[in-house]
């Protein structure tokens, strides 16, 4: 949720596409682990809540928990394609929750075979 100019434009169009239902937004409580440590190292407690507000109450996100069944695809995961246990995780959930595609900024994700992995620089022109 940092802001890189070059993909608000972007940024702005899916999630405005996922506030009109267009889609649903899947992703696990590593996103919120994520976003919530910058704003909360500078002390920016406005932001910590809105971040909340927004993962955690929003009918058009699902945050998903880290159970057993996300902990066996994880290692699976980090066992096969040698990931960071984050991005493992992340994958993991999208798997299990049967999303139709993993976002990230990440192109070295694009080895991975068992969803498809679309960058956001896919749709940068």
């Amino acid at each position: 949720m940092e802001e890189n100019h070059t993909y608000i434009p972007l940024l702005r169009n899916l999630f405005a596409a996922n506030n009109n239902g267009d889609f649903i937004f899947k992703t696990s409580v590593v996103t919120l682990i994520e976003v919530l440590v910058h704003p909360m190292r500078n002390n920016e407690q406005f932001l910590v809540e809105q971040y909340q507000e927004i993962l955690c109450n929003s009918a058009s996100i699902d945050i998903i928990n880290i159970d057993i069944e996300i902990a066996i695809k994880t290692a699976w995961l980090r066992a096969k394609y040698a990931l960071k246990t984050p991005d493992a995780i992340q994958l993991a959930a999208a798997l299990i929750s049967s999303s139709d595609f993993f976002l990230t900024n990440d192109v070295r994700l694009k080895k991975i075979d068992e969803i498809e992995v679309l960058t956001l620089d896919d749709y940068i022109t």
